[in-house]
């Protein structure tokens, strides 16, 4: 009714229609009331009237509706069954978004009861932690106030003999007769040198490293994995020692290097890494030469030390540890010069290797009779055993002694190249 078109037309509510037979009767055409509805036109896809026809849908293909109604209905009643389809298709997945939608909130009632479960344990893993660190803190400090309390014992008795010595000493040298001094000169001396004699510890015995790690792994508590130490373990320079068995000796242009283990003032190892660590490597009459050296920290208390050499030479080799030399520092490294390989053949002798040439010779020195200037089995100078063309080494995997071969024992090896 709201449509101007169609504001004065009749409406009427098929499901309450008492008669059904109102739907069945004519209708009239809109533009031509006095015309029914008869024909449909095909080009404007709607009813039309003989008026209309001959009128406003000149030329324009129609046909009666009886004859056209089968095919328009076949069309809408498959456009019907289509959205039927569709309907029932987004019925499912409605009642599948309804059942996700409880789905998701019991998971999350049930994810959010574990996360309270996870959250209740772990705080209460970290609180038996944190007691766990007190009680080891407090511990440690009752430990070393026990040691000090002990030493400073020990020194006030040893400062009170020593007071009472020395009083009685000055007062016999004062007041005393020259007998009196003299006969007593022995008993006192000897006290005297006794006091003098005890060994005690100018520093106190125990130090106050104490320290908090919060990164580092402290095992499992409660089934949790947490996290922080209490550190008590200071390093000492002067007990950090270095290893390796190429400690002084290296190759130019070969990567080589050595290890330092750090350890506290016990000389206990200290068995965390993090300790400020610096190496120089200088060469001694090269001032400008220098290798720089990579630090690798194991995280164990040790520190591997790499480096490769680009010149020959002695080198003066400083480790620091939070400043300070270690034990061993500096020490001397000689970078002898590149491996020499070997350039000739690795052989019995050069008679067999050469087919019995004469003329080929051999830097293991070795001669044969009638005329034979290199080495044969069990003769002059022949090492007995297999050993290098070029040098005469008996080692195969050894470096290179001698130097460029000669013509002749060229001519030898290409010979013995070729057998």
């Amino acid at each position: 009714r709201r449509q101007k078109k169609t504001a004065s037309h009749a409406v009427t509510d098929l499901e309450n229609t008492k008669d059904c037979s109102q739907a069945g009767k004519p209708l009239f055409c809109p533009s031509h009331p006095t015309e029914e509805l008869r024909l449909f036109c095909e080009q404007c896809d709607q009813p039309v009237c003989r008026d209309c026809v001959v009128d406003r849908h000149r030329q324009h293909p129609y046909d009666f509706t009886g004859n056209v109604i089968h095919r328009h209905g076949d069309a809408l009643r498959e456009l019907l069954k289509n959205t039927q389809q569709h309907m029932g298709t987004l019925e499912d997945v409605l009642s599948q978004i309804d059942g996700m939608g409880s789905a998701v909130r019991s998971r999350a009632e049930a994810v959010a009861t574990e996360i309270c479960l996870f959250a209740s344990g772990y705080v209460k893993a970290v609180e038996e932690h944190r007691d766990r660190l007190l009680k080891q803190l407090e511990d440690l400090k009752v430990q070393k106030e026990n040691l000090l309390h002990l030493q400073k014992a020990q020194l006030q008795q040893l400062l009170l003999d020593m007071r009472t010595g020395v009083e009685f000493t000055e007062r016999l040298l004062t007041s005393g007769s020259d007998l009196e001094i003299l006969i007593t000169k022995g008993v006192v001396a000897s006290r005297l040198a006794k006091l003098n004699s005890v060994a005690y510890n100018t520093h106190p015995s125990v130090d106050d490293g104490i320290q908090f790690s919060p990164q580092e792994r402290a095992g499992q508590c409660c089934g949790y994995e947490v996290f922080g130490a209490i550190l008590n373990k200071v390093v000492d320079p002067a007990r950090c020692t270095l290893h390796g068995e190429d400690l002084h000796s290296a190759r130019q242009n070969e990567l080589t290097g050595f290890t330092l283990l750090c350890n506290d003032t016990t000389g206990e190892r200290m068995g965390r890494g993090g300790e400020a660590l610096r190496v120089t490597i200088t060469h001694k009459d090269k001032r400008h030469c220098a290798v720089k050296p990579t630090v690798c920290d194991n995280g164990d208390g040790t520190y591997r030390i790499s480096y490769s050499p680009e010149e020959p030479g002695l080198y003066a080799v400083c480790v620091y540890v939070k400043g300070q030399h270690v034990q061993g520092s500096p020490f001397t490294l000689m970078v002898k010069n590149k491996f020499r390989e070997h350039q000739g053949v690795f052989h019995c002798c050069t008679f067999c290797s050469s087919g019995g040439q004469k003329a080929a010779r051999c830097a293991c020195g070795g001669t044969m009779p009638g005329g034979y200037q290199g080495c044969g089995h069990g003769h002059k100078g022949h090492p007995g055993c297999p050993h290098w063309s070029c040098c005469g080494q008996v080692k195969e995997s050894s470096e290179c002694l001698g130097g460029p071969l000669s013509d002749t024992s060229q001519r030898s090896l290409l010979r013995t190249v070729a057998l």
